[in-house]
Protein backbone atom coordinates (compact mmCIF):
# COMPACT_ATOMS: atom_id res chain seq x y z
CA UNK A 1 0.00 0.00 0.00
CA UNK A 2 2.75 2.41 1.01
CA UNK A 3 4.04 2.23 -2.14
CA UNK A 4 0.90 2.32 -4.41
CA UNK A 5 0.83 5.80 -2.31
CA UNK A 6 4.18 6.72 -3.07
CA UNK A 7 3.64 5.57 -7.01
CA UNK A 8 0.51 8.18 -7.04
CA UNK A 9 2.55 11.63 -5.03
CA UNK A 10 5.17 10.63 -7.92
CA UNK A 11 2.69 10.50 -10.65
CA UNK A 12 0.39 13.34 -9.64
CA UNK A 13 3.51 15.43 -8.43
CA UNK A 14 4.80 15.33 -12.43
CA UNK A 15 1.43 15.71 -13.87
CA UNK A 16 0.37 19.20 -11.76
CA UNK A 17 4.06 20.30 -13.15
CA UNK A 18 3.63 19.67 -16.67
CA UNK A 19 0.38 21.24 -16.51
CA UNK A 20 1.33 24.30 -14.72
CA UNK A 21 4.37 24.41 -16.76
CA UNK A 22 2.38 24.37 -19.68
CA UNK A 23 -0.24 26.60 -18.74
CA UNK A 24 2.27 29.08 -17.47
CA UNK A 25 3.74 28.91 -21.36
CA UNK A 26 0.51 29.78 -22.71
CA UNK A 27 0.32 32.93 -21.16
CA UNK A 28 3.95 34.07 -22.27
CA UNK A 29 5.42 33.50 -18.46
CA UNK A 30 8.78 31.55 -17.85
CA UNK A 31 7.44 28.36 -16.12
CA UNK A 32 10.53 28.00 -14.49
CA UNK A 33 9.47 27.99 -10.40
CA UNK A 34 6.28 27.82 -9.78
CA UNK A 35 5.60 24.15 -10.99
CA UNK A 36 8.29 23.09 -8.66
CA UNK A 37 6.72 24.74 -5.82
CA UNK A 38 3.60 22.72 -7.05
CA UNK A 39 5.24 19.63 -7.23
CA UNK A 40 7.25 19.87 -3.99
CA UNK A 41 3.65 20.88 -2.06
CA UNK A 42 2.35 17.63 -3.72
CA UNK A 43 5.59 15.57 -2.70
CA UNK A 44 8.05 17.07 -0.34
CA UNK A 45 10.77 13.92 -1.06
CA UNK A 46 10.25 14.34 -4.75
CA UNK A 47 14.49 15.31 -5.23
CA UNK A 48 15.32 12.44 -2.82
CA UNK A 49 13.65 10.60 -5.10
CA UNK A 50 14.76 11.58 -8.09
CA UNK A 51 18.72 11.22 -7.18
CA UNK A 52 19.11 8.19 -8.77
CA UNK A 53 17.54 8.71 -12.14
CA UNK A 54 20.37 11.16 -12.97
CA UNK A 55 23.87 11.68 -13.17
CA UNK A 56 23.88 15.06 -11.68
CA UNK A 57 26.46 18.04 -12.31
CA UNK A 58 26.10 20.77 -9.61
CA UNK A 59 27.90 24.66 -10.11
CA UNK A 60 27.44 26.85 -7.36
CA UNK A 61 29.60 29.62 -6.04
CA UNK A 62 29.16 33.77 -5.92
CA UNK A 63 29.91 34.69 -9.04
CA UNK A 64 30.04 32.87 -12.39
CA UNK A 65 27.94 30.27 -11.83
CA UNK A 66 25.69 30.87 -15.08
CA UNK A 67 27.98 31.56 -17.26
CA UNK A 68 30.38 28.68 -16.18
CA UNK A 69 27.25 26.32 -16.44
CA UNK A 70 26.73 27.68 -20.20
CA UNK A 71 30.55 26.49 -20.87
CA UNK A 72 29.91 23.02 -19.14
CA UNK A 73 26.87 22.61 -21.05
CA UNK A 74 29.12 23.03 -24.13
CA UNK A 75 31.32 20.69 -22.92
CA UNK A 76 28.35 18.15 -22.55
CA UNK A 77 27.26 19.27 -26.09
CA UNK A 78 30.65 18.48 -27.42
CA UNK A 79 30.83 15.36 -26.10
CA UNK A 80 27.68 14.11 -27.22
CA UNK A 81 25.87 13.50 -24.33
CA UNK A 82 22.01 14.84 -24.03
CA UNK A 83 21.29 16.84 -21.03
CA UNK A 84 18.76 18.80 -18.85
CA UNK A 85 19.64 22.13 -17.72
CA UNK A 86 18.30 24.99 -16.02
CA UNK A 87 18.86 27.26 -18.18
CA UNK A 88 17.06 30.40 -17.45
CA UNK A 89 19.28 30.32 -14.20
CA UNK A 90 16.10 29.63 -11.46
CA UNK A 91 18.63 27.95 -9.28
CA UNK A 92 16.58 27.14 -6.06
CA UNK A 93 14.59 23.97 -5.10
CA UNK A 94 11.57 25.30 -6.83
CA UNK A 95 13.65 26.28 -10.28
CA UNK A 96 15.00 22.54 -9.99
CA UNK A 97 12.57 20.51 -9.04
CA UNK A 98 11.07 22.19 -12.67
CA UNK A 99 14.26 21.26 -14.77
CA UNK A 100 14.25 17.57 -13.31
CA UNK A 101 10.36 16.70 -13.76
CA UNK A 102 10.69 18.40 -17.09
CA UNK A 103 12.97 15.89 -18.43
CA UNK A 104 10.49 12.72 -16.67
CA UNK A 105 7.97 10.48 -18.35
CA UNK A 106 4.10 10.43 -16.87
CA UNK A 107 5.60 7.25 -15.29
CA UNK A 108 8.74 8.82 -13.81
CA UNK A 109 11.31 7.61 -16.42
CA UNK A 110 13.83 9.64 -17.13
CA UNK A 111 13.93 11.22 -20.83
CA UNK A 112 17.67 11.97 -20.69
CA UNK A 113 20.21 10.64 -18.05
CA UNK A 114 22.53 13.96 -17.34
CA UNK A 115 21.40 16.85 -15.12
CA UNK A 116 23.23 20.20 -15.42
CA UNK A 117 22.05 22.25 -12.35
CA UNK A 118 22.89 25.88 -11.08
CA UNK A 119 22.71 25.95 -7.79
CA UNK A 120 22.17 28.82 -5.68
CA UNK A 121 25.12 28.99 -2.80
CA UNK A 122 22.56 29.35 0.18
CA UNK A 123 20.29 26.05 -1.01
CA UNK A 124 23.11 24.09 -2.14
CA UNK A 125 23.46 22.99 1.72
CA UNK A 126 20.16 21.04 1.42
CA UNK A 127 20.09 20.23 -2.22
CA UNK A 128 23.33 18.56 -2.63
CA UNK A 129 22.70 15.64 -0.20
CA UNK A 130 19.31 14.94 -1.68
CA UNK A 131 20.42 14.81 -5.48
CA UNK A 132 23.86 12.87 -4.27
CA UNK A 133 26.10 14.51 -7.64
CA UNK A 134 28.98 12.99 -9.59
CA UNK A 135 30.58 15.97 -10.32
CA UNK A 136 30.37 19.60 -8.05
CA UNK A 137 32.32 22.44 -9.70
CA UNK A 138 32.26 25.55 -6.73
CA UNK A 139 33.19 28.99 -8.53
CA UNK A 140 34.38 31.20 -5.95
CA UNK A 141 32.95 32.86 -2.83
CA UNK A 142 32.52 37.02 -2.17
CA UNK A 143 30.87 39.20 0.05
CA UNK A 144 26.99 39.04 -1.24
CA UNK A 145 23.49 40.04 -0.67
CA UNK A 146 23.92 40.03 3.19
CA UNK A 147 20.26 40.65 3.91
CA UNK A 148 20.26 37.26 2.07
CA UNK A 149 23.09 34.81 2.48
CA UNK A 150 24.37 36.95 5.95
CA UNK A 151 28.26 36.70 6.69
CA UNK A 152 30.54 35.33 4.49
CA UNK A 153 32.04 32.45 6.38
CA UNK A 154 27.93 31.22 6.48
CA UNK A 155 27.78 30.95 2.99
CA UNK A 156 30.85 28.86 3.02
CA UNK A 157 29.86 26.75 5.99
CA UNK A 158 26.51 26.15 4.06
CA UNK A 159 28.54 24.62 0.81
CA UNK A 160 30.71 22.82 3.28
CA UNK A 161 27.85 21.15 4.75
CA UNK A 162 26.41 20.30 1.38
CA UNK A 163 29.79 18.55 0.19
CA UNK A 164 29.48 16.43 3.56
CA UNK A 165 26.94 14.46 2.75
CA UNK A 166 27.71 13.58 -0.69
CA UNK A 167 31.34 12.23 -0.10
CA UNK A 168 31.67 10.04 -3.08
CA UNK A 169 31.08 13.74 -5.29
CA UNK A 170 34.18 14.94 -7.81
CA UNK A 171 34.78 18.15 -6.59
CA UNK A 172 36.05 21.40 -9.11
CA UNK A 173 37.10 23.99 -6.92
CA UNK A 174 39.13 27.70 -7.44
CA UNK A 175 42.64 26.96 -6.03
CA UNK A 176 43.11 30.84 -5.93
CA UNK A 177 40.35 31.32 -3.59
CA UNK A 178 41.80 30.64 -0.18
CA UNK A 179 38.03 30.30 1.49
CA UNK A 180 36.73 27.87 -1.61
CA UNK A 181 40.03 25.61 -1.99
CA UNK A 182 39.76 25.11 1.73
CA UNK A 183 36.37 23.13 0.71
CA UNK A 184 38.95 20.01 -0.30
CA UNK A 185 40.91 19.76 3.04
CA UNK A 186 40.18 16.61 5.00
CA UNK A 187 37.61 15.23 2.61
CA UNK A 188 37.26 12.02 1.08
CA UNK A 189 36.36 13.50 -1.88
CA UNK A 190 38.29 13.24 -5.62
CA UNK A 191 39.59 17.36 -4.89
CA UNK A 192 40.78 19.19 -8.57
CA UNK A 193 41.34 22.36 -8.65
CA UNK A 194 41.57 25.48 -11.46
CA UNK A 195 43.44 28.94 -11.27
CA UNK A 196 45.90 30.75 -13.14
CA UNK A 197 49.62 30.15 -12.80
CA UNK A 198 52.24 32.50 -10.49
CA UNK A 199 52.11 36.19 -12.48
CA UNK A 200 50.16 35.53 -15.16
CA UNK A 201 47.39 38.46 -14.75
CA UNK A 202 48.41 41.14 -17.51
CA UNK A 203 47.50 44.21 -14.52
CA UNK A 204 50.25 44.56 -12.14
CA UNK A 205 48.06 46.40 -10.00
CA UNK A 206 46.54 44.27 -7.10
CA UNK A 207 42.65 44.40 -6.36
CA UNK A 208 41.37 45.25 -2.92
CA UNK A 209 41.51 42.40 -0.46
CA UNK A 210 38.41 42.85 1.75
CA UNK A 211 36.82 39.43 1.93
CA UNK A 212 38.85 37.23 2.90
CA UNK A 213 42.78 38.75 4.12
CA UNK A 214 42.45 36.39 7.11
CA UNK A 215 43.64 33.04 7.14
CA UNK A 216 40.48 30.42 7.55
CA UNK A 217 42.68 28.58 10.25
CA UNK A 218 44.26 30.72 12.33
CA UNK A 219 43.78 34.14 11.29
CA UNK A 220 46.84 35.33 10.46
CA UNK A 221 46.97 37.93 7.43
CA UNK A 222 47.80 35.96 3.87
CA UNK A 223 50.52 36.99 1.99
CA UNK A 224 50.67 36.84 -1.57
CA UNK A 225 53.33 36.36 -4.20
CA UNK A 226 50.84 36.45 -6.79
CA UNK A 227 47.40 38.40 -7.39
CA UNK A 228 44.47 38.19 -9.69
CA UNK A 229 41.36 40.36 -8.66
CA UNK A 230 39.66 40.62 -4.65
CA UNK A 231 41.29 37.88 -2.32
CA UNK A 232 41.76 35.63 -5.49
CA UNK A 233 45.68 34.77 -5.63
CA UNK A 234 48.55 32.56 -4.68
CA UNK A 235 48.05 33.20 -0.98
CA UNK A 236 49.82 31.48 1.68
CA UNK A 237 49.79 31.73 5.61
CA UNK A 238 52.39 32.48 7.46
CA UNK A 239 51.73 31.29 10.56
CA UNK A 240 49.92 28.14 9.94
CA UNK A 241 51.38 27.24 6.85
CA UNK A 242 48.20 27.13 4.40
CA UNK A 243 48.11 27.67 0.79
CA UNK A 244 46.97 27.54 -2.54
CA UNK A 245 46.75 24.40 -3.14
CA UNK A 246 48.47 22.80 -6.90
CA UNK A 247 45.86 22.86 -9.83
CA UNK A 248 45.88 20.56 -12.61
CA UNK A 249 44.36 22.81 -14.96
CA UNK A 250 45.69 26.15 -15.24
CA UNK A 251 46.15 29.31 -17.41
CA UNK A 252 49.86 30.16 -17.38
CA UNK A 253 49.38 32.94 -19.91
CA UNK A 254 47.05 35.66 -20.90
CA UNK A 255 48.71 36.21 -24.26
CA UNK A 256 46.21 38.91 -25.55
CA UNK A 257 42.85 40.74 -23.77
CA UNK A 258 40.89 43.21 -24.70
CA UNK A 259 36.94 44.21 -24.76
CA UNK A 260 36.09 41.47 -27.18
CA UNK A 261 37.80 38.61 -26.28
CA UNK A 262 41.08 36.89 -24.61
CA UNK A 263 43.56 34.32 -25.34
CA UNK A 264 45.20 32.43 -22.88
CA UNK A 265 47.11 29.12 -22.49
CA UNK A 266 45.77 26.29 -20.42
CA UNK A 267 47.67 23.70 -19.19
CA UNK A 268 45.89 20.20 -18.64
CA UNK A 269 47.45 17.15 -16.75
CA UNK A 270 47.98 16.16 -20.57
CA UNK A 271 49.59 19.09 -22.34
CA UNK A 272 48.98 22.76 -23.00
CA UNK A 273 46.51 24.38 -25.41
CA UNK A 274 46.25 27.96 -26.50
CA UNK A 275 42.58 29.41 -27.13
CA UNK A 276 40.61 32.67 -27.86
CA UNK A 277 38.21 32.63 -25.37
CA UNK A 278 34.87 34.39 -26.80
CA UNK A 279 34.77 35.57 -23.59
CA UNK A 280 35.87 39.12 -22.66
CA UNK A 281 37.16 39.64 -18.71
CA UNK A 282 39.47 37.87 -16.23
CA UNK A 283 36.48 36.94 -14.06
CA UNK A 284 35.47 34.56 -17.61
CA UNK A 285 39.17 33.49 -17.45
CA UNK A 286 38.37 31.38 -14.43
CA UNK A 287 34.78 30.52 -15.79
CA UNK A 288 36.14 28.87 -18.79
CA UNK A 289 39.53 26.92 -16.66
CA UNK A 290 36.49 25.55 -14.62
CA UNK A 291 34.28 24.41 -17.68
CA UNK A 292 37.77 23.29 -19.38
CA UNK A 293 38.18 20.91 -16.43
CA UNK A 294 34.96 19.51 -16.49
CA UNK A 295 35.36 19.28 -20.30
CA UNK A 296 38.80 17.63 -19.43
CA UNK A 297 36.90 14.68 -16.81
CA UNK A 298 34.77 13.95 -19.67
CA UNK A 299 37.43 13.14 -22.15
CA UNK A 300 37.13 15.79 -24.26
CA UNK A 301 40.67 16.28 -26.24
CA UNK A 302 41.85 19.36 -27.23
CA UNK A 303 40.23 20.13 -30.34
CA UNK A 304 36.55 19.65 -28.25
CA UNK A 305 37.96 22.04 -25.79
CA UNK A 306 38.95 24.70 -27.97
CA UNK A 307 35.85 24.54 -30.07
CA UNK A 308 33.41 24.88 -26.83
CA UNK A 309 35.41 27.96 -25.42
CA UNK A 310 35.60 29.94 -29.01
CA UNK A 311 32.50 29.29 -29.84
CA UNK A 312 30.82 30.11 -26.57
CA UNK A 313 27.73 32.59 -26.34
CA UNK A 314 26.96 34.34 -23.48
CA UNK A 315 23.46 33.93 -21.96
CA UNK A 316 20.78 36.31 -21.04
CA UNK A 317 22.32 39.17 -18.87
CA UNK A 318 25.86 38.05 -18.72
CA UNK A 319 27.76 39.87 -21.21
CA UNK A 320 24.50 39.26 -23.59
CA UNK A 321 25.18 41.03 -27.02
CA UNK A 322 21.75 42.92 -28.53
CA UNK A 323 21.86 44.68 -31.99
CA UNK A 324 19.90 47.75 -31.30
CA UNK A 325 18.91 50.68 -34.45
CA UNK A 326 22.42 49.51 -35.77
CA UNK A 327 24.30 49.71 -32.42
CA UNK A 328 25.68 46.75 -30.14
CA UNK A 329 23.90 46.52 -26.66
CA UNK A 330 25.97 44.70 -24.09
CA UNK A 331 23.68 43.58 -21.43
CA UNK A 332 26.13 42.84 -18.03
CA UNK A 333 24.62 41.55 -14.97
CA UNK A 334 26.17 43.07 -11.63
CA UNK A 335 25.44 41.91 -7.71
CA UNK A 336 28.56 42.78 -5.68
CA UNK A 337 31.51 44.90 -4.76
CA UNK A 338 33.66 42.81 -6.31
CA UNK A 339 31.83 41.29 -9.60
CA UNK A 340 31.24 45.08 -10.17
CA UNK A 341 34.48 46.10 -9.92
CA UNK A 342 35.35 43.76 -12.34
CA UNK A 343 33.48 44.82 -15.08
CA UNK A 344 33.52 48.20 -14.15
CA UNK A 345 37.55 47.35 -15.29
CA UNK A 346 36.58 45.38 -18.38
CA UNK A 347 35.36 48.78 -19.13
CA UNK A 348 38.60 50.51 -19.43
CA UNK A 349 39.27 48.24 -22.32
CA UNK A 350 37.14 49.88 -24.29
CA UNK A 351 38.64 52.31 -26.57
CA UNK A 352 36.05 53.61 -28.68
CA UNK A 353 33.11 56.14 -27.97
CA UNK A 354 29.99 54.36 -25.86
CA UNK A 355 27.34 54.95 -23.20
CA UNK A 356 26.95 53.73 -19.99
CA UNK A 357 23.73 52.75 -18.02
CA UNK A 358 23.43 51.54 -14.36
CA UNK A 359 20.03 49.72 -13.65
CA UNK A 360 19.81 49.38 -9.79
CA UNK A 361 16.77 47.55 -8.28
CA UNK A 362 16.83 46.64 -4.16
CA UNK A 363 13.86 43.71 -4.80
CA UNK A 364 14.81 40.56 -2.29
CA UNK A 365 16.49 38.48 -5.25
CA UNK A 366 19.02 41.64 -5.82
CA UNK A 367 19.58 42.15 -2.01
CA UNK A 368 17.54 45.08 -0.30
CA UNK A 369 20.37 46.75 0.97
CA UNK A 370 21.83 48.64 -1.07
CA UNK A 371 24.99 50.09 0.87
CA UNK A 372 26.93 47.72 -1.55
CA UNK A 373 27.19 50.22 -3.79
CA UNK A 374 29.50 52.05 -1.76
CA UNK A 375 32.14 49.60 -1.67
CA UNK A 376 32.45 49.44 -5.44
CA UNK A 377 35.08 51.40 -7.05
CA UNK A 378 32.92 53.74 -9.36
CA UNK A 379 35.90 55.95 -9.64
CA UNK A 380 37.10 53.73 -12.29
CA UNK A 381 34.83 55.61 -14.47
CA UNK A 382 36.33 58.72 -14.54
CA UNK A 383 39.08 57.38 -16.08
CA UNK A 384 37.57 56.78 -19.23
CA UNK A 385 35.06 59.98 -19.71
CA UNK A 386 36.30 60.85 -22.65
CA UNK A 387 35.02 57.50 -23.54
CA UNK A 388 31.78 57.82 -22.22
CA UNK A 389 29.06 60.19 -23.99
CA UNK A 390 26.45 60.17 -21.18
CA UNK A 391 25.92 58.10 -18.16
CA UNK A 392 22.28 56.86 -17.71
CA UNK A 393 21.05 55.78 -13.85
CA UNK A 394 17.71 53.56 -13.98
CA UNK A 395 15.98 51.18 -12.18
CA UNK A 396 14.20 51.53 -8.34
CA UNK A 397 17.23 53.24 -6.73
CA UNK A 398 18.36 55.31 -9.56
CA UNK A 399 18.84 58.31 -7.45
CA UNK A 400 20.87 56.51 -4.92
CA UNK A 401 23.43 55.27 -7.94
CA UNK A 402 23.25 58.86 -9.07
CA UNK A 403 24.22 60.08 -5.54
CA UNK A 404 26.83 57.45 -5.61
CA UNK A 405 28.24 58.33 -9.43
CA UNK A 406 28.50 62.21 -7.87
CA UNK A 407 30.52 61.44 -5.44
CA UNK A 408 33.01 58.82 -7.90
CA UNK A 409 33.70 62.33 -9.72
CA UNK A 410 31.48 62.11 -12.28
CA UNK A 411 29.98 65.47 -13.26
CA UNK A 412 26.40 65.89 -12.32
CA UNK A 413 25.27 67.44 -15.50
CA UNK A 414 26.49 64.36 -17.34
CA UNK A 415 24.66 61.39 -15.14
CA UNK A 416 21.05 61.43 -16.50
CA UNK A 417 18.27 60.00 -15.03
CA UNK A 418 15.71 57.51 -16.16
CA UNK A 419 13.20 55.01 -14.10
CA UNK A 420 11.17 54.14 -17.50
CA UNK A 421 12.98 51.06 -19.84
CA UNK A 422 11.57 51.95 -23.03
CA UNK A 423 12.59 55.90 -22.48
CA UNK A 424 16.03 54.46 -21.10
CA UNK A 425 16.47 52.27 -24.33
CA UNK A 426 15.36 55.20 -26.60
CA UNK A 427 17.72 57.84 -24.61
CA UNK A 428 20.89 55.46 -24.93
CA UNK A 429 20.14 55.18 -28.64
CA UNK A 430 19.68 58.96 -29.20
CA UNK A 431 22.83 59.77 -27.22
CA UNK A 432 25.21 56.89 -29.07
CA UNK A 433 26.42 57.01 -32.59
CA UNK A 434 26.07 53.94 -35.19
CA UNK A 435 28.14 51.00 -34.36
CA UNK A 436 29.09 52.01 -31.01
CA UNK A 437 28.63 50.29 -27.84
CA UNK A 438 25.71 50.67 -25.20
CA UNK A 439 27.02 49.14 -21.90
CA UNK A 440 23.35 48.04 -19.94
CA UNK A 441 24.87 47.03 -16.57
CA UNK A 442 21.53 45.66 -14.00
CA UNK A 443 21.10 44.31 -11.25
CA UNK A 444 19.58 40.90 -11.03
CA UNK A 445 15.39 41.54 -11.41
CA UNK A 446 16.23 45.36 -13.38
CA UNK A 447 17.96 42.69 -15.72
CA UNK A 448 14.56 40.69 -16.27
CA UNK A 449 12.69 43.55 -16.88
CA UNK A 450 14.73 45.29 -19.62
CA UNK A 451 15.24 42.02 -20.86
CA UNK A 452 11.46 41.64 -21.35
CA UNK A 453 11.66 44.89 -22.45
CA UNK A 454 14.24 44.27 -25.22
CA UNK A 455 12.63 40.87 -26.14
CA UNK A 456 9.32 42.79 -27.09
CA UNK A 457 10.99 45.28 -28.98
CA UNK A 458 13.74 43.27 -30.82
CA UNK A 459 12.17 39.79 -31.46
CA UNK A 460 14.41 37.96 -28.95
CA UNK A 461 14.26 34.86 -27.24
CA UNK A 462 12.17 33.83 -24.05
CA UNK A 463 14.80 34.16 -21.40
CA UNK A 464 13.82 30.32 -20.66
CA UNK A 465 14.71 29.55 -24.09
Amino acid sequence: MKKIIHNLRIFFAILMTKLTVLALRIFKRGGTTLPGKVALKICPNLLSMLSDKFRVIMITGTNGKTTTSRIVAGMLEQSGTKFITNKSGANLASGITTTLVSALSMTGKPLVRTALLETDEAAFRTLAPKLKPETVIVTNFFRDQLDRYGELYTTLNGVREGIKGTPDTKLILNADDSLCASLGENVPNPVYYFGLAEGVYPDKEAGGNTDAAFCIHCQARYDYTSTAFGHLGHFSCPSCGYKRPEAQIECTQILDYDNLSSTIEIRLPEGKITVKLALPGLYNVYNALAGAALGHFIGLKEKGLCCVLEGFECGFGRMESVSVENRELKMILVKNPTGFNQVLRYLLTQKQRCVVALSINDRLADGTDISWLWDVDFEILGFMQEQVRAYYVSGERAEDMAVRLKYAGIPEERILLEHQYNELIDAMISASAEKETIYLLPTYTSMLDIRKTLKDRYKLKDFWE
